[in-house]
């Protein structure tokens, strides 16, 4: 016969937060083991893909990180992709050659 098993917290429904798997002690007794909650990692702010380069941890494990860890060295890293830092570097750089470009075409309207 299979040996039961006993939740070992107070909450007894099996919800998300309180996910287990049987574990065989040293004694040979059967026993849940808590499983922690896998991290879900950061996203770019713009596409929502996952960022390169961050571990996926729970928010309370972040704290524990030292600041290089957390994000990546670049403009943006550890809040944009890589592709979307471009993508707005791009951007920026074409509307400062568009307004260059108007400022030459009203210079020479006017003679």
């Amino acid at each position: 016969m299979v040996q039961r098993v006993n939740y070992r917290r107070r909450l007894s429904y099996n919800t998300k937060s309180n996910r287990v798997r049987i574990s065989k002690t040293p004694g040979g007794n059967l026993r849940y083991l808590h499983v922690k909650k896998p991290g879900k990692g950061p996203r770019c702010g713009d596409c929502g893909l996952s960022l390169a380069g961050i571990p996926a941890l729970r928010p309370r494990e972040y704290s524990r990180l030292s600041k290089t860890q957390k994000s990546v060295t670049r403009a943006y890293g550890g809040s944009r992709c890589g592709t979307c830092v471009r993508t707005r570097i791009v951007r920026a750089f074409l509307i400062e050659e568009q307004k260059i470009v108007k400022k030459v075409m009203k210079a020479q309207a006017k003679k």
